[in-house]
């Protein structure tokens, strides 16, 4: 893969710029379509029609039937519902109640909800300390600030993560939800702090390696990236 580059001010104007179309969003209720169907949106819930994150991470993700799925911020709950659909036994966290309702809406909608158990939980605290998954995966808030930075509301974490406190506790605490052979997975891109998140990964044992990218002129030219982390001298 080409060397990624470090732009997390790009990367923080990218995530305010999405925070507020989110906001200027009046409808309580709309639909929107991905991937071949159809879904429910709720108003402060991230929409993936604003972006192209959600629908390349989920047609990258590794579903197979049978394996468990942990999937870390689920916003609408598409890339969840899809796990399912593709035969996962799927477990779905948000830190917001709208971001929960949202994925079970979708759950619902695509007769998903007895494989999509939906939770509200700030990263894996609502886990019990046994539960462990094949595949865990964050589509992260790649938008870097100083750690002083205040958040207006729990809904802006989904765009900005100051002094990627939140990345780190990712790092830090999710081996202990990891199979023995389980992936640990991040959506990430080139304008997000990799300075920061390679100093994460150092402290935590970790590699990260970009397994799939695609890169996008939007507001800005922005690669998005599929990452690996995995303990370090056990890359894939």
């Amino acid at each position: 893969m080409r060397s990624d580059r470090a732009t997390p001010v790009h990367g923080l104007a990218r995530g305010l710029d999405l925070y507020r179309r989110n906001l200027d969003a009046v409808a309580e209720q709309a639909e929107f379509e991905l991937l071949g169907r159809r879904w429910t949106l709720l108003r402060r819930v991230f929409s993936p029609a604003h972006t192209p994150v959600t629908e390349l991470f989920t047609s990258w993700l590794p579903f197979a039937a049978g394996r468990s799925y942990l999937d870390v911020g689920s916003g609408a709950g598409v890339t969840a519902v899809c796990a399912a659909l593709a035969g996962c036994r799927v477990t779905a966290l948000a830190i917001t109640a709208e971001a929960v309702a949202n994925t079970r809406l979708n759950s619902e909608r695509h007769g998903m909800v007895e494989r999509v158990d939906v939770r509200q939980s700030d990263l894996f605290g609502a886990l019990a300390p046994g539960e462990r998954f094949d595949v865990i995966f964050w589509n992260s808030s790649f938008g870097f600030v100083p750690a002083n930075f205040e958040l207006d509301d729990d809904f802006q974490r989904a765009f900005i993560d100051p002094g990627y406190e939140t990345h780190r506790r990712f790092l830090r605490q999710a081996g202990d939800h990891l199979t023995p052979s389980g992936r640990l997975l991040l959506g990430f891109s080139d304008l997000g702090a990799w300075e920061e998140l390679r100093a994460g990964c150092r402290d935590e044992g970790l590699a990260p390696e970009i397994i799939r990218a695609d890169r996008r002129s939007l507001e800005v030219p922005i690669e998005f990236q599929l990452v690996e982390l995995c303990p370090e001298g056990k890359a894939r």
